[in-house]
């Protein structure tokens, strides 16, 4: 009984791991089924019926599966094979299926793909401009969500194309400008050509003649495609017979239509032929011209070019408007009608205006053409309104979810905050104790330092001081004591000795005045102003300016003293050395510093001879004592100037 339960266990061991095996293959084979035909219905040299049945078999296994990750992007393929299909009812069922299911898992890249799908339909086939514009504006906030910037690009492309057909140029400018900031010069290359041809067009058609030349070449000179380049010259040359530089305009159609690749492009043919004939004939420089015409408007009737037709009629009608008027009004007729069965207002007003002139009697030209200016005008004003509208909702709506990531992130960050909140305290602790330490010996260290040069710059001036002070006593007081003494032992005559005597008395008093304290209290500024105008000979004017605004009550003493000293060492260099006819002095006091500034219209010093007088130097040097500055600024011959600033 035993050995029977033993083998029944091991069979169905066995049993089990040849089950998992199994579906394990199976698994496996099903994978690989869902790829190959996913492949192969992305293999454009099978045909569109086969691509569809790949397609659908993929979408079958894949179902089975249970792959998320790829039946989103099997069921895009599948969307996107019956719009190539022109079946249009089954691409809008499985595009609104693609839309539910990437909504519920968030797939930006399969969401921004559908809208630019959609876009595309509404843009191409059904002619909703508006429509394809929000769905461009979808697709581009989906794409720059994930940072796709090469998509973000390509949709604003689009966009800015919408506007450019809808005659909003200037809003057509700007989202251009915004497409290129998002394409790469070097990968999006096609696109960014596009954007520059179109920026071209809405400067052409804003008569803005050089940008639209500029924009030109650059789309010639970015893109790779030979066709393209065709193309970017056409308009180029176009735009050159819009500003009448006809033979510019002649010079590149001749070198387009001899080129072997347009014949690849009849309507593009058609176009350059026309455009080379209409230019030769503004410049009057052909005699084929109408032959020219009728030409590239036979091609482009047979390759069904119906805007093309239209530049046709109006280009023979203005061709006969000069020679045969009845058949330049018929061929402004039929432009007239293709414009409207096309639904190209602007192309019938362009007709009309030749009409106009060929009949300015005719009151129902004149009254249709003021019906389509007017109704034109309501609906650029309605169409960029609206286009706007769409960007600004965009934006808020981008913002808004900026917005949400923003107090998302910040509410993870104060999670993690917290979480490791004990360890940096401590952390911090320890690096402000450290910091506080080292603040603590450095400003002690640098503390000292300064009171050291402090102490010493105060002892340098007054050292300087006593030095100019023994020098006047000895050059100035002695040599004049000297002088009396020899005129007493010359029996001089009295009164001349006495004058003498007086002269040396006066001196004496002006050096105890000097040397001695200065008057601090309320009368300081009297006292200041004093000493200022007795230093000012007659011949000298004195301004003083700003004295009385100046709470002098609130200037330290010391400041005080050495202001008083310093004004009247420059006081009594102006009266020495400068031969000025004006001295100009300001006073300004703000929260932190007094400021002086000095200033006369004497003979100045150079640099050196600056640096020779020591009463300068005394004074550079009382100044640096209280912490302040004084600044210098002369030249020989454009008189002297110093600035002075203390602490208050």
């Amino acid at each position: 009984m035993r050995k029977i339960l033993i083998l029944f266990f091991i069979s169905l061991l066995c049993s089990c791991r040849h089950s998992h095996r199994t579906d394990s293959l199976k698994n496996e084979g099903i994978q690989d089924s869902i790829i190959f035909y996913y492949k192969a219905s992305k293999n454009k040299n099978r045909s569109l019926v086969q691509r569809q049945s790949d397609v659908n078999m993929s979408l079958h296994y894949a179902k089975m599966m249970g792959s998320d990750s790829l039946f989103l992007r099997i069921l895009y393929q599948k969307t996107l094979l019956h719009y190539t299909q022109q079946q249009y009812d089954s691409l809008n069922i499985f595009g609104n299926l693609l839309k539910r299911l990437a909504d519920q898992v968030e797939n930006k890249y399969i969401l921004g793909r559908y809208h630019y799908l959609r876009a595309y339909y509404f843009d191409e086939i059904t002619h909703n401009p508006d429509s394809a514009f929000i769905n461009y504006n979808l697709s581009k906030s989906h794409f720059q969500y994930i940072q796709d910037s090469s998509w973000v690009g390509n949709n604003l492309l689009s966009m800015g194309l919408i506007q450019q057909n809808q005659n909003d140029h200037y809003g057509s400018k700007e989202t251009l400008t915004e497409a290129i900031q998002f394409l790469n010069s070097e990968e999006d290359i096609q696109f960014l050509s596009s954007c520059y041809n179109a920026l071209a067009t809405n400067h052409r058609k804003l008569m803005n003649y050089d940008d639209a030349i500029g924009y030109y070449y650059k789309a010639i000179e970015t893109t790779d495609s030979k066709e393209d380049r065709l193309v970017y010259k056409n308009n180029l040359a176009a735009t050159h017979s819009d500003f009448n530089q006809f033979e510019k305009a002649i010079g590149i159609l001749k070198d387009i239509v001899h080129d072997t690749l347009l014949l690849k492009s009849p309507k593009e043919y058609a176009r350059s032929m026309d455009n080379l004939a209409y230019a030769e004939w503004l410049n009057n420089t052909t005699t084929n011209a109408e032959a020219i015409f009728k030409e590239a408007l036979e091609i482009r009737v047979k390759n069904d070019d119906k805007r093309g037709q239209i530049a046709s009629f109006t280009h023979l009608g203005a061709f006969y408007s000069k020679t045969d008027i009845k058949k330049a009004i018929s061929y402004f007729d039929l432009a007239i009608q293709l414009s409207k069965t096309l639904k190209i207002p602007k192309a019938e007003k362009d007709a009309l205006t030749f009409l106009i002139q060929l009949t300015p009697k005719n009151i129902e030209f004149r009254d249709r053409y003021i019906f389509l200016q007017d109704s034109l005008y309501t609906q650029e004003l309605k169409v960029k309104t609206q286009f706007a509208k769409y960007k600004y909702d965009d934006r808020l709506k981008l913002e808004s979810i900026l917005l949400l990531q923003k107090e998302k992130a910040e509410e993870q960050l104060d999670v993690a905050r917290q979480r490791n909140q004990k360890t940096l305290a401590l952390f911090g602790l320890a690096l402000l104790l450290m910091i506080i330490g080292f603040m603590f010996i450095f400003y002690k260290q640098r503390n000292k330092r300064l009171l050291e040069q402090n102490k010493f710059a105060k002892l340098e001036a007054t050292y300087e001081t006593e030095a100019e002070l023994s020098r006047k006593l000895h050059d100035d007081f002695g040599g004049k004591l000297n002088h009396a003494m020899i005129m007493v032992q010359n029996n001089t005559d009295k009164p001349t000795i006495l004058d003498t005597l007086e002269g040396l008395y006066n001196q004496s008093r002006d050096f105890s005045r000097e040397i001695n304290e200065i008057e601090l209290d309320a009368n300081f500024r009297e006292e200041l102003l004093q000493m200022l105008r007795s230093h000012t000979p007659k011949t000298v004017k004195l301004i003083l300016r700003g004295s009385k605004e100046i709470d002098w009550s609130t200037v330290n003493g010391l400041t005080k003293i050495t202001l008083y000293k310093v004004l009247r060492e420059l006081m009594i260099n102006m009266t020495k050395y400068s031969m000025a006819s004006a001295v100009n002095i300001t006073f300004k006091k703000t929260s932190d510093l007094l400021q002086i500034q000095y200033s006369d219209n004497g003979v100045g010093a150079t640099k050196v001879q600056l640096g020779n007088k020591n009463g300068l130097r005394n004074t550079e040097k009382r100044i640096r004592a209280i912490g302040g500055t004084i600044i210098f600024e002369t030249e020989k011959g454009k008189g002297f100037k110093a600035q002075i600033k203390t602490p208050n």
